[in-house]
């Protein structure tokens, strides 16, 4: 099969989809992804890369062509609406140039926010005759209610239109999480074509590829009862919550919260830090996903936090995934979906979203625990794991689904 990857987001950006690719091309996939130049979370271009220009790589067996993007930059309301926009222009005007003569059995498309890069990729769907399938990890236009970055009734119109149409025309829908199901097929008006296939991973395990500063941050984070917080630090993940925390367990002995991971919240976070004198709180910086591994599994505890909104709380975040293939104890602080799978793999302990004084009891409840208590957390969650979102295990359902839709008669 020749596969058309598309994503606004690819390597070195850390995301879900870099791992499915990856296999993909392992199972005997010819892979082409079509993305951006990459600039998430800090909003500036990655060392060597710039926003101008199409270039090719290959990544893991992939052939990666990366079209023109403005970055994101501090991540305001007006600087993320031109990076949107500016992926979904380059896209009509520069992908059908840079995919030229090449022939695709399939288009993917990976689509985190924002839901409009679809746009181009259905334009490319009908001049390469090729079915499109759409995999949504974040609801729009009701996404963007919940961050708050749009509030204009008129644009917010103009979004559900413009989603609504992209909907319609896929030939196939995967919806990460069970609760997306139902916004979705109102929308989308066909709900045979809705399938549920959830964020994957592979399971973790150490690796010799690690750098030196990660197994450094390693050591240090075994040396107290550590609470890893890993990823993106925007307003999604209700950092706040997490400072608040910070402050009741100011005088808890020997707790440390380290945050590894960088976005459009750190400043405010780091002046936060400085401003209530926390000293209970690391930020260790982002690393890269190879990385991760003995950092995550150096935790005593790792933690999820989304903020208290209805949107937010049905959808899955896709670090779930990969904290339960770590086998450690998980806190999560958030409402919905993702509580829901905490609690059904009994993977650890769950707060409401937004309470900072219900998070801080359930660090020190599991602080609390026997070491077997809060290791038969980490085996539940590995099950779970194991059993529902081990990337190898499943990766033959997806490539069975990219092989059946037909392109619709509606194109």
């Amino acid at each position: 099969m020749r596969l058309l990857l598309w994503s606004q987001y690819f390597w070195p950006e850390n995301f879900p989809i870099n791992e499915l690719a990856e296999e993909l091309v392992r199972a005997g996939i010819s892979v082409t992804v079509l993305t951006g130049k990459p600039n998430y979370p800090d909003g500036r271009f990655f060392h060597g890369y710039k926003g101008s220009g199409i270039i090719r790589e290959n990544v893991a067996g992939t052939t990666v062509v990366r079209i023109p993007i403005l970055p994101r930059g501090a991540g305001t309301a007006a600087r993320l609406a031109l990076n949107y926009i500016s992926f979904v222009i380059a896209g009509y005007l520069f992908a059908p140039i840079a995919l030229r003569r090449q022939k695709f059995d399939a288009i993917f498309v990976y689509a985190p926010s924002p839901l409009i890069q679809a746009l181009p990729a259905l334009f490319l769907s009908f001049l390469k005759r090729a079915p499109i399938t759409l995999w949504v990890q974040d609801l729009w236009p009701e996404a963007l209610r919940a961050t708050g970055h749009v509030k204009s009734p008129i644009l917010l119109r103009l979004v559900t239109s413009a989603v609504q149409y992209i909907y319609r025309k896929s030939d196939s829908i995967l919806i990460q999480s069970e609760a997306f199901r139902s916004p979705i097929e109102r929308l989308a008006g066909d709900p045979d074509k809705i399938h549920y296939f959830p964020n994957l991973s592979k399971t973790t395990s150490s690796s010799n590829s690690c750098s030196a500063a990660a197994n450094d941050l390693a050591a240090t984070i075994k040396e107290t009862f550590s609470i890893v917080l890993a990823g993106n630090i925007g307003r999604a993940q209700s950092i706040e919550t997490v400072v608040e925390a910070a402050c009741h367990l100011r005088d808890a002995d020997n707790v440390k919260i380290f945050i590894v991971g960088s976005g459009s919240r750190l400043d405010w976070l780091e002046a936060e830090m400085r401003r209530l004198s926390l000293k209970n709180i690391v930020l260790a910086g982002r690393f890269p996903a190879s990385d991760m591994p003995p950092i995550l599994g150096a935790a005593s505890a790792l933690l999820v936090t989304l903020g208290d909104d209805p949107t937010v709380s049905l959808t899955v975040p896709s670090k779930i995934q990969s904290y339960l293939a770590c086998g450690r104890p998980i806190i999560g602080c958030l409402n919905g979906e993702g509580a829901r799978i905490l609690a059904e793999a009994d993977a650890g302990l769950v707060c409401p979203s937004g309470n900072s004084l219900e998070l801080a009891k359930a660090i020190s409840k599991l602080k609390a625990m026997s070491d077997e208590e809060r290791e038969q957390f980490g085996i539940n969650g590995k099950q779970y794991f194991m059993e529902r979102f081990e990337l190898t295990r499943r990766l033959r359902e997806l490539i069975d689904h990219l092989a059946q839709p037909k392109r619709s008669d509606k194109k």
